[in-house]
């Protein structure tokens, strides 16, 4: 997993919602364990104690849960996954179109882009045989 922060929040939130997107889109699947604190941190680049809070906060929300001595693990709950993609993604929309309202676009003036993209993406695609 590739993990990048930025200045804008705590590291131990920005930890918190790339865990959150992995879990989402299958880096880590499913009622399967997670690395070790100690291996998350090394490879994040953090303190230990940070992905240490990250985790238990993922905990107390119950994407991940612990067993006493096998680790942490992702949560099985398809619905709970479910419902953290769409808050992640509706974030994400949320941020663009406050984005495009600082550039003075009206809603229908950003959905005629998004459509416009939408048939580039297209004629791309089948431009190239997907």
């Amino acid at each position: 997993m590739k993990w990048e922060f930025s200045n804008d929040a705590p590291i131990y939130a920005q930890l918190i919602t790339q865990i959150k997107v992995g879990i989402v889109s299958g880096v880590f699947p499913p009622g399967e364990r997670l690395p070790s604190v100690r291996d998350l941190a090394t490879e994040a680049g953090v303190n230990p104690n940070t992905m240490q809070r990250a985790l238990t906060e993922l905990e107390r929300d119950g994407l991940v849960y612990s067993q006493r001595t096998a680790g942490r693990f992702v949560t099985e709950d398809a619905a709970m996954i479910e419902a953290v993609k769409r808050s992640l993604a509706e974030g994400h929309i949320r941020a663009f179109l406050d984005a495009m309202g600082r550039l003075g676009y009206q809603r229908e003036e950003i959905l005629s882009l998004l459509r416009q993209e939408e048939s580039k993406e297209e004629t791309i695609h089948a431009s190239l045989g997907m």
